[in-house]
């Protein structure tokens, strides 16, 4: 591979590692001073599981990047994928590749919660009863493979190049921080950003325990895929949500090794899947499930 080649994948690696670390500095200011979940005690050892977990995966992540550099070149060597079908504008082409791929977190997301196997892996994400924005780099690393080898295919594809994932991950991952973040924002804020961009009040919902609200809001950068896809949903209360999944809340699984290994253990006795529990069972907090809908939104709600 040519030195030139190599570089890029180092500045990939390296440009994510220093934007995660000042944006996660940030954010964990912003929720000691407003936090929008309060009384949390164990800060310090919730961010240090996490943060063990995105290590390794971005080890992970450093041994693909030269795999996603390789399909992305001869893509582009060979005129392969949708983007280079129509000899769009530069600008335009760009603009394309930017919605194609992020169309493709959805789904990606979206399928990760409809497929026993992958669940199983996603779960570990889910399970984070303490949510911050350090709760936005866990992920199970078999659950990062997965989504590595869907990219090798994904990519190639659309016809994006390697400037346009930068760009996308440059502006995507402190947005995915940013909603993760266990931050109190005003309303107002929060559903005019809303309206472009994944926010607080928004994902929130995401990580519910009820199940109805748990699948839902999957969108990653931009929030119209929700709304178009009609997977949107709000609560008019989020502080009201109980985080994480039911069968979780044991000490042994919010640590590394527990996270690591808890896809491959055994369900606790006589408690359901989160797979199978009923759509109509209310949420733990008494709201009832109350949804906001799109249109509530439209016209203020939520506020």
């Amino acid at each position: 591979m040519e030195e030139t080649q190599q570089g890029i994948v180092t500045s990939l690696q390296q440009g994510r590692l220093v934007v995660a670390a000042l944006v996660l500095a940030a954010l964990w200011t912003a929720e000691s001073v407003a936090p929008m979940f309060a009384g949390r005690h164990r800060r310090m050892s919730h961010i240090a599981s996490n943060l063990g977990l995105a290590a390794i995966n971005t080890v992970v992540a450093a041994a693909f990047a030269f795999a996603i550099l390789g399909v992305t070149e001869w893509a582009r060597a060979n005129g392969f994928g949708a983007l280079r079908l129509t000899p769009l504008p530069a600008w335009l082409q760009w603009i394309a590749a930017i919605l194609l791929f992020d169309c493709w977190q959805y789904w990606w997301h979206r399928i990760n919660h409809r497929v026993p196997l992958l669940w199983r892996f996603h779960s570990v994400h889910h399970a984070d009863a303490e949510m911050d924005a350090s709760s936005g780099v866990r992920f199970h690393t078999v659950e990062m493979i997965f989504s590595f080898l869907a990219r090798l295919a994904v990519l190639p594809l659309i016809g994006m190049t390697i400037p346009q994932l930068l760009v996308y991950e440059a502006v995507s991952l402190p947005i995915i921080l940013f909603h993760h973040g266990n931050v109190r924002i005003p309303a107002r804020l929060d559903r005019s950003l809303r309206w472009l961009i994944v926010t607080p009040w928004m994902h929130v919902v995401h990580h519910s325990r009820w199940k109805p609200e748990t699948d839902s809001n999957y969108s990653s950068l931009l929030s119209v895929w929700d709304r178009i896809f009609g997977s949107f949903r709000l609560r008019a209360n989020p502080q009201e949500i109980s985080l994480g999944l039911d069968d979780w809340d044991a000490r042994d699984w919010r640590r590394l090794p527990g996270m690591l290994f808890a896809p491959i253990r055994s369900r606790t006795p006589g408690a359901p899947s989160r797979r199978e529990t009923d759509n109509k069972r209310e949420p733990l907090n008494g709201e009832r499930g109350k949804r906001v809908s799109e249109q509530t939104d439209r016209d203020g709600g939520a506020s």
